[in-house]
């Protein structure tokens, strides 16, 4: 089901990048790098990414890109630094694009199909935007449900094509980028498994992923524990 029809003009969807300072004390704070905006007007979805400064007081609009070092410490009290990429705006719609269109990624109908705590209670995430009256009254039952593909409760199989969902679906798919989109893959959740492509060329998908060449855009640093999981699920294919 394809909700970007559904927001009306004046919509914006807000997505924040941070890291926390020290992962073993989220008390301590935490560094945010930029928030990117959809802007929905006359229809059209327009892109806009601002750069917070290193107070935290302030956002200015930056859209020819940039990069910014960032160090921080995790969970396991190693510190960690990245060369962060702010996208341009040519890269942002590389991506976010349907049919050659500027669109959103995120809230999809599958993505927002799943259990949220609001106001100390349970509930259907597209039950509880119905009731506020931001999305149309539809059966949520007719929609798919993703599993999260960190929960190891649920099947390999599932986690592996949610993993490609979330992280390679917006570019392989026939309504996305031009140039993967004629790759032939299509990792959509609910592209039934013989026409997603991953069966006929899973050492490509191996081999891109764990060399760092996929995603095409915005990878510095390796994802290992998705990496381990995509490995793992296409080696039992």
């Amino acid at each position: 089901m394809n909700l970007e029809e559904k927001f009306s003009d004046g919509t914006i969807l807000t997505k924040t990048f941070f890291y926390f300072k020290d992962e073993r004390d989220t008390s301590l704070g935490k560094q945010i790098i930029e928030t990117r905006l959809l802007i929905k007007k006359s229809g059209i979805w327009n892109v806009a990414t601002y750069q917070w400064n290193e107070s935290q007081t302030d956002a200015t609009l930056e859209l020819n890109g940039l990069n910014t070092q960032f160090s921080w410490i995790d969970a396991n009290g190693k510190t960690l630094s990245t060369l962060y990429h702010v996208p341009t705006q040519n890269e942002c719609m590389a991506c976010h694009q349907s049919n050659s269109t500027m669109s959103p990624l995120g809230p999809t109908a599958t993505n927002l199909n799943r259990e949220v705590v609001r106001n100390g209670i349970e509930v259907n995430q597209i039950t509880h935007m119905q009731s506020m009256g931001i999305l149309d009254n539809f059966p949520v039952d007719q929609v798919h449900q993703m599993v999260n593909y960190k929960d190891k409760n649920a099947s390999l199989a599932e986690r592996g094509r949610a993993y490609l969902a979330m992280n390679c679906a917006h570019c392989h798919n026939p309504k996305g980028w031009d140039t993967p989109a004629q790759e032939g893959f299509d990792f959509r959740y609910d592209t039934p498994f013989d026409q997603t492509g991953i069966q006929d060329d899973q050492n490509e998908i191996r081999n891109n992923v764990v060399n760092g060449q996929m995603p095409f855009i915005g990878t510095t640093m390796l994802d290992e524990e998705g990496v381990a999981l995509l490995v793992e699920y296409l080696d039992g294919i």
